[in-house]
């Protein structure tokens, strides 16, 4: 450096931060031997904490507004430093200008899934990514605690660590929030706020506070989803005998575009049609033989109960196991059971339906020799 550069250091007896990037975080103002002429002005705007460090320790921290560099306002320095009223010459210390803004747009997420135990789906792998808020709470704390004689200090050097704290917090407490994968969707504002408190004390170790901190999307591993997509669409279906004659109507319609096509299908139909009329007649014709005219009505389904036993629910069981179960004791006179279309449960015995089961059960007299 040259002589006219250092004099002009010198001389200069403004000292400020005009911060015209986004993620700066601490600057640290240069001077020539970290010399600060006695007197000069100290401008500290909005969103901003000046802090003077002396020999490795923090000596002042000066908050927005302009302030005069005398022994009246640097309580601190002025005894670090020795000096009596009136001392006018320079001194050195190293001024950090810290950002206390708020940094938005913060990212964090799982690097690896997190493993937990869904009660329907059971153990499943989860994926999390979100953004959060940040900014410098205690200037003093920052710089013992992280910056330390970095000269300029920028988020990209502490979002790591942070996002380490985060997702060891979240996967923490989605553990132990038991609530199911389906329903997360719904609770992810829940879930930002209650991550938040938790995180601050931590982050207040850094001299940082946490303003807040969005869930954007828990997600299951893309083969879990396929099979997941799968499910959806077989509960939208639902009726598939009705799914079926859809699909055939849809391919009649388009087969009627297509001219040389829809002889083919309409051929088809009329032998599918043709056979199921003559076995509907070989059917009936049997039916007028053997029972009568026209075929016998389909048989009564019975509609199976399910049983209490040692006082648990099992089941459903059909008529036929009921009476082996009877026949094996496990099916009692007193036994409670239940089926669809009763009110509550009730003894086997006053159940009419299960009449024939306890008759059945008696094995008839031996014979005599």
């Amino acid at each position: 450096m040259g002589i006219w550069d250092r004099l002009k250091h010198e001389l200069i007896d403004i000292v400020q931060w005009l911060d015209d990037s986004s993620n700066t975080m601490v600057y640290r103002f240069d001077r020539f031997q970290n010399e600060i002429k006695y007197g000069a002005k100290l401008i500290v705007r909005e969103g901003q904490a000046a802090v003077f460090i002396n020999e490795g320790k923090l000596a002042d921290v000066f908050q927005p507004g302009t302030h005069t560099l005398t022994t009246q306002n640097l309580p601190i320095l002025g005894t670090l430093l020795g000096w009596k009223y009136g001392f006018e010459s320079p001194f050195k210390a190293e001024v950090y200008f810290v950002s206390t803004r708020q940094f938005t747009d913060l990212k964090w997420g799982t690097m690896n899934p997190i493993m937990v135990r869904d009660p329907e789906f059971g153990p499943v792998r989860l994926r999390a990514f979100g953004t959060y808020t940040t900014r410098v709470k205690e200037p003093g704390v920052f710089i013992k605690e992280l910056v330390g004689t970095d000269g300029r200090f920028t988020t990209e050097e502490v979002v790591n660590q942070l996002r380490n704290l985060i997702v060891s917090e979240f996967a923490d407490i989605l553990g132990e929030s038991k609530i199911p994968m389906l329903d997360l969707a719904g609770n992810y504002n829940e879930f930002g706020k209650f991550i938040t408190e938790k995180m601050k004390p931590e982050f207040e170790k850094y001299g940082l506070d946490l303003p807040k901190l969005i869930i954007e999307n828990i997600s299951l591993p893309p083969e879990v989803e396929a099979a997941l997509d799968k499910r959806s669409s077989m509960s939208v279906v639902g009726n598939l005998d009705a799914y079926t004659k859809y699909q055939t109507a849809e391919a009649i319609r388009d087969a009627a575009k297509n001219p040389g096509a829809a002889g083919t299908f309409v051929g088809m139909g009329m032998g599918q049609m043709f056979a199921g009329q003559m076995a509907g007649s070989a059917a009936g014709s049997a039916g007028a033989t053997v029972g009568g005219p026209g075929a016998p009505p389909p048989l009564p389904q019975m509609t199976p109960f399910f049983l209490a036993i040692d006082g648990k629910q099992a089941g459903p069981f059909e008529m036929g196991l009921l009476k082996s179960k009877a026949m094996g004791g496990e099916l009692k006179p007193d036994t409670l059971v239940w089926k669809s279309g009763m009110a509550s449960w009730a003894a086997a015995k006053d159940v009419p339906e299960l009449s024939s089961v306890f008759a059945s059960a008696t094995p008839p007299p031996l014979p005599k020799l």
